[in-house]
């Protein structure tokens, strides 16, 4: 059956098109979005959802959503989406950071120069029938220095039209390294550094516990007498109302604010100021980037729901379409792995070791994690996935190490799983050979070469004679058949294995009736979603 996917705000046709052309069933509603009621009562049909700033995927929406697995937000806000309750519940929430990364960039660059030349104003004045032209003096922007608070997709492109406009570029973001500054033609400066040489100061952050209010009292105190303040960005990042104190002394010469504190901003301490420069959150505002974002959400959520691939996840390590190719049976053997040690251990587990070897350690090591600890958390919670595991794992306060190694042995690589409880550890590794199917090489310390099926019995011994014929004939007797059976040892007389692949779950009665004959240490059902 198709995937099937809901459009509850104003996207595209062309955006619903890629999904039919894609193969997806997919419902266009653009106003559904505004009726919560009427959203929650139809999302449970539903494998995606395609929304913009409309619709407000709340945690009783996702409460009603059985079987959503993906929601798109076509544009880089995410604030209209409980991202918390989606990870929970194992829903992706991807954005499209990059469809209109260029629109906000400029405008930014033209809020800027409405402030520097008080264009508003000026433009009402003269629509007024006044002719004040000695009231506005303006000010040039070459040779000023402009100060660019975050530096990232959207702050590099105005670091670069800024530098075109011959400013002088200083730049604050703790990620931004001296090469990539000096590759960008930027000095990287600390915040105080910036606030006391800027003329023009510009916020390309997202609103985070770290950013919220990096313009505060305190900081805006610290700025250039005559600075000029830009926000295309988040509300939130400057404190508002000090601001406005600022520009009615002077100290502050003018702001441009495409964004508030609280939108929709219909009373704010910025309004009716002189050299205020106020816009209704229009940084995506252009047919261009409105269609771009809408195509970005539609291919990625179909990329998604076809091949696996992530992109763009707020909530989950993206995967894009070519590792998704390659990293698909080593995600699958990463989950076996997982489901393996989680299946073998009773206890509450304390930490989570994963050792990655040869060209595992090359992949995206994010995405495997993930599905360790998913195929680990299954045996609790038979619904958690890549999304939801790693929340539920920390909420648990279970540690996760990870350790990369360059090729070690026989095989090109391999992941090694070992979980830690209070009583124990429990270690096994696996690898993909070149058929692309994943096996197990190694339980307990003891090397094996198992094919992984949907069922399977584990059981542990001394290596003593008539094992094997005890399992054969136990099996055999009880109906239950055998498609493969592997052995390990860890020497003569030492420790044993045994991993059978069989055609279907071992009932509970055998299990106990090979307990009963008292040649096994344990024997346990295994389960794997192949």
């Amino acid at each position: 059956m198709a995937p099937k996917v809901l459009v509850s705000d104003k996207l595209s046709e062309t955006a619903v098109q890629i999904f039919r052309d894609r193969g997806i069933d997919v419902d266009f509603m653009p106003d559904l979005g505004k009726d919560k009621d009427k959203l929650a009562e139809v999302i449970g049909q539903y494998d995606g959802l395609a929304i913009r700033s409309a619709t407000k995927v709340t945690p009783t929406i996702l409460e009603a959503a059985t079987n959503l697995k993906v929601v798109g937000r076509a544009g880089i806000g995410t604030d209209n989406v409980d991202k918390e309750a989606a990870s929970k519940k194992g829903v992706i929430v991807m954005n499209t950071p990059f469809g209109n990364m260029i629109t906000t960039a400029e405008h930014a660059i033209a809020m800027m120069f409405a402030v520097a030349r008080q264009i508003p104003e000026a433009s009402a004045s003269t629509h007024a029938g006044k002719w004040e032209k000695s009231k506005f003096m303006g000010v040039e922007l070459t040779n000023k220095t402009l100060g660019v608070i975050g530096a990232g997709n959207i702050g590099g492109i105005v670091c670069d039209r800024a530098r075109g406009l011959k400013m002088k570029v200083i730049a604050f973001d703790p990620f931004l390294s001296e090469e990539k500054a000096d590759k960008m033609g930027v000095e990287k400066v600390e915040l105080d550094d910036l606030l006391a040489r800027a003329d023009f100061i510009t916020l390309h952050v997202p609103l985070t516990d770290g950013t919220r209010n990096i313009l505060s009292a305190e900081n805006l105190s610290k700025t250039k007498k005559g600075v000029r303040i830009v926000n295309c960005a988040r509300g939130g990042l400057v404190d508002e109302v000090a601001l406005a104190e600022l520009l009615k002394s002077g100290h502050v010469a003018g702001a441009a604010f495409d964004v508030f504190a609280e939108e929709p901003a219909k009373e704010n301490a910025l309004f009716n100021l002189p050299n205020v420069v106020c816009t209704p959150h229009l940084g995506a505002a252009t047919t261009e980037a409105q269609e771009n974002v809408a195509l970005q959400v539609a291919e990625q959520m179909s990329n998604y729901l076809l091949t696996g691939a992530v992109e763009n996840a707020l909530n989950m390590p993206s995967v894009t379409a070519e590792e998704a190719k390659i990293m698909g049976p080593w995600i699958k053997l990463a989950d076996h792995l997982g489901a393996f040690a989680g299946q073998m251990t009773d206890e509450p587990i304390k930490a989570i070791n994963i050792l990655y070897d040869g060209v595992a350690a090359e992949m995206n090591l994010d995405a495997l994690n993930c599905s360790v600890i998913a195929g680990i958390m299954k045996k609790a919670n038979p619904d958690v996935n890549m999304v939801s595991a790693p929340v539920i794992a920390k909420e648990r306060g279970i540690q996760i190490s990870t350790t990369n190694q360059d090729k070690s042995g026989t095989f090109d690589g391999y992941i090694k799983v070992t979980v830690v409880t209070e009583e124990r550890e429990r270690s096994v590794a696996g690898t993909v050979f070149s058929d692309g199917k994943p096996r197990f090489i190694q339980i307990k310390g003891i090397n094996i070469d198992a094919e992984v099926g949907e069922h399977m019995l584990y059981t542990t011994n001394e290596d003593v004679p008539g094992i094997i014929g005890t399992l054969g004939q136990t099996m055999g007797e009880n109906g239950v058949n055998i498609a493969n059976f592997t052995l390990g040892r860890s020497e003569v007389g030492g420790g044993a294995i045994a991993l059978l692949y069989v055609d279907a779950q071992v009932p509970a009665d055998v299990i106990g009736k090979l307990c009963e004959t008292g040649k096994f240490r344990q024997v346990k059902s295994v389960r794997f979603d192949v």
